[in-house]
């Protein structure tokens, strides 16, 4: 089956890249991280999420099959429709101490910059970029949101944002997945751009593990 073949490259694309893998999430998890230290992570993710949409976009525009095209602008109608994600976020942002925005590092930077080279070759590029992260996002989600209750007592500003990506985040890579084997991309280059993304993933998070102070 193609679609199965796609998701398979997405996952050998992982291998030593798994976010929930990473020191900085392991922290998250353990509860070694202060709200001060979420907060400025929340800082420097916001740049990533505040691109995401318009990413979407551009990849919807680039196809030309209806069908297809309806896969990724569900995954943004869930980004953009009230309460949009972008809000949520910055409700968890504020939740944690993060009042005012952060100009992006470069891990950061670097990121949303993968994204946008991915954009910039073409729907199969984006979509693969897309789907490295879509496949983790849900066990992210519910890890981040379940570690925020349970070591900080958060509350539902704090938590709603990875709450709802808990929830939608498992669709939204099958609908990038199911796109890709619509578009008939071949498992090569999704294996290599969904490598860069996963490389750059945990590149921010580097960085987000540096900002820590020492133990």
């Amino acid at each position: 089956m193609p679609t199965q073949e796609l998701h398979e490259a997405v996952q050998s694309a992982l291998a030593g890249r798994r976010l929930l893998d990473h020191p900085y999430y392991q922290a998250w998890q353990d509860g070694a991280l202060t709200e001060a230290d979420i907060a400025r992570y929340a800082g420097q993710y916001r740049h990533f999420e505040q691109a995401l949409p318009d990413v979407l976009a551009a990849t919807a525009g680039q196809i030309d099959d209806p069908a297809t095209r309806r896969l990724v602008e569900a995954n943004l109608a869930d980004e953009t429709s009230a309460p949009a994600h972008l809000d949520l976020f910055d409700r968890f942002a504020a939740a944690l101490g993060a009042t005012r925005p952060e100009p992006a590092g470069p891990g950061a930077a670097a990121l949303v910059d993968t994204y946008r080279q991915a954009v910039a070759s073409g729907p199969e590029a984006a979509l693969a970029v897309i789907a490295a992260y879509e496949v983790q996002a849900a066990d992210i989600a519910a890890t981040k949101g379940a570690a925020l209750r349970r070591h900080l007592s958060a509350g539902p500003d704090a938590t709603q944002f990875w709450d709802v990506h808990a929830g939608i985040e498992a669709a939204h890579a099958r609908w990038t997945v199911e796109a890709l084997d619509a578009l008939a991309a071949a498992p090569g280059p999704v294996r290599s751009w969904a490598r860069a993304s996963a490389d750059a993933w945990w590149a921010f998070l580097d960085e987000q593990l540096e900002t820590l102070a020492p133990a």
